[in-house]
């Protein structure tokens, strides 16, 4: 069964199966086009596997770089974005986040602080991509420089779901930048002393 598939995963292990496996979470407000962004960088003939169990929708994606065989599981957030929070399994063991708003919908640009405040929550080290959706629709937007990329130090991507541009460079610098943390993790004695002091 699928949901219990995923249940078993564990990223943290260097290898599953041969091969090495890491997790891109997508975060954003509900209808910015995550599920889009991921479905256009997959192309066609792809069924995204739907997890009940955890209210998500996780895309695997089987992929090399430079010679090395990498499982790329894509979770989505399937609504749950709706309720203005996360699981925190949804956030466990991520190795990577892109960080999606709409162009064309300002709201969905504001909230993107608390999205990054409850991920640094869970997960403070992880690398993280900011992605301007839906451009297509205004062209103008490219043109702006939006302050919360820049305050962070995130690269900020201009894409479009419907038309693919950027698509496949967002997607595959999230990979990069996934399997880059997850061979050189942060110091595992900053993460605990920062543990203890949320107690």
């Amino acid at each position: 069964m699928v949901g219990e598939e995923a249940a078993e995963i564990d990223y943290d292990d260097k290898e599953r199966k041969g091969d090495l496996a890491v997790k891109v979470i997508c975060l954003g407000d509900s209808a910015v086009g995550k599920s889009k962004l991921v479905e256009r960088f997959l192309l066609d003939g792809y069924k995204p596997q739907q997890l009940s169990t955890y209210a998500l929708t996780l895309f695997r994606y089987p992929t090399r770089i430079e010679d090395e065989s990498i499982i790329v599981d894509f979770w989505d957030t399937a609504g749950q974005e709706m309720f203005q929070s996360m699981h925190p399994s949804y956030y466990h063991q991520a190795h990577a986040c892109i960080m999606v708003f709409d162009a064309t919908r300002k709201v969905t640009y504001k909230n993107l602080a608390t999205w990054y405040q409850e991920l640094r929550e869970h997960r403070p080290h992880i690398p993280v991509l900011c992605a301007a959706n839906k451009i297509d629709t205004n062209m103008e937007v490219t043109q702006k420089t939006f302050a919360f990329p820049q305050k962070h130090n995130i690269p900020l991507y201009y894409v479009s779901a419907s038309d693919g541009t950027n698509v496949v460079k967002l997607f595959r610098d999230a990979i990069q930048l996934a399997v880059k943390y997850k061979k050189n993790p942060p110091d595992v004695t900053d993460q605990i002393m920062e543990e203890l002091e949320r107690i």
